[in-house]
């Protein structure tokens, strides 16, 4: 299907592109990797009046370090999130996630800043984000700001970003195994390479034979990525080894669909995704605690 027509404006810089977002205000669409925003175009799905290619400017590549943060540029492409060093070695759980994102050519184009701005519930990363909390940098007319991930996600396809501001950087709290914590994406779906039904990120601090922490957001379960607080709750205090463990984990896991607000579609029904979040999350937290 061919898209609806658009203006097109490619800036060179992060100043330039908050002018153009400024200048259209909710008319303009923002356009990094192409891989949320072109399907969207063909389908008739978003009628911007002018598209801004941010695809080239430069600085908002790569990962750093920062202290305990890892910076991650907003158009760093999801191939390079999952090949970067720093991010295996401190954030092993968003490199797992993303391997699992599509397609490599997909994964060659799409940016980890794109995914998070798409916000579509369904996607792998916000999550991701929200297990880890992650904070995201915009910056608009009055400068940067920090919007927590936990505060990011508004409802589905919609985030805390005003139209006249970019996303240009994603800071990631170090989760190092030396601390103690491990993780484990899990997902299901009904097909290879397909959105998820339903997903849960889990990262588990353990200390001293428990799990000391617990951080699990979830897939697909409402509007937006959520958080399984009730599981986290109940897993503080589970020993991380022998049947006694195991079985703390599977009780805990029986509260991982409590909040939630799963869509119930043809192919899969509501009580289902519950079903599945509860399974899902027994086996991402005793993978991530190295259980069973």
């Amino acid at each position: 299907m061919i898209p609806p027509a658009f203006a097109y404006a490619r800036p060179t810089g992060v100043e330039e592109a908050v002018r153009l977002l400024a200048g259209a205000g909710e008319d303009a669409k923002v356009l990094a990797g192409g891989q949320s925003l072109l399907p969207l175009l063909r389908l008739r799905l978003a009628f911007p009046e002018l598209v801004v290619d941010v695809g080239r400017i430069p600085g908002l590549r790569g990962v750093r370090e920062e202290g305990g943060t890892l910076v991650i540029g907003a158009l760093t492409t999801h191939h390079a999130v999952v090949a970067d060093p720093l991010v295996r070695r401190h954030a092993g759980l968003l490199a797992a996630a993303t391997a699992t994102v599509a397609d490599p050519a997909v994964r060659h184009r799409g940016t980890l800043g794109g995914s998070l701005a798409h916000a579509d519930p369904a996607g792998d990363l916000p999550a991701v984000a929200l297990a880890l909390d992650a904070e995201l940098v915009a910056v608009g007319p009055d400068g940067r700001r920090t919007v927590p991930a936990r505060e990011f996600f508004v409802d589905y396809l919609q985030t805390a970003l005003r139209p006249d501001e970019l996303l240009v950087e994603v800071r990631v709290p170090k989760t190092d195994e030396a601390d103690g914590w491990g993780f484990h994406y899990e997902k299901f779906s009904r097909v290879a390479q397909a959105w998820a039904m339903v997903g849960v990120a889990a990262l588990v601090r353990r200390d001293d034979g428990h799990i000391a922490q617990a951080r699990i957001g979830l897939t697909n379960m409402g509007t937006t990525p959520l958080r399984a607080t009730a599981t986290e709750e109940a897993l503080a205090g589970v020993g991380a080894a022998g049947p006694a463990g195991v079985d703390g984990v599977a009780r805990a896991a029986q509260s991982a669909a409590e909040g939630t607000r799963p869509a119930a579609e043809p192919a899969v029904s509501a009580a289902y995704r519950a079903h599945l979040a509860r399974t899902l999350t027994r086996r991402a937290v005793l993978a991530a605690a190295r259980m069973g």
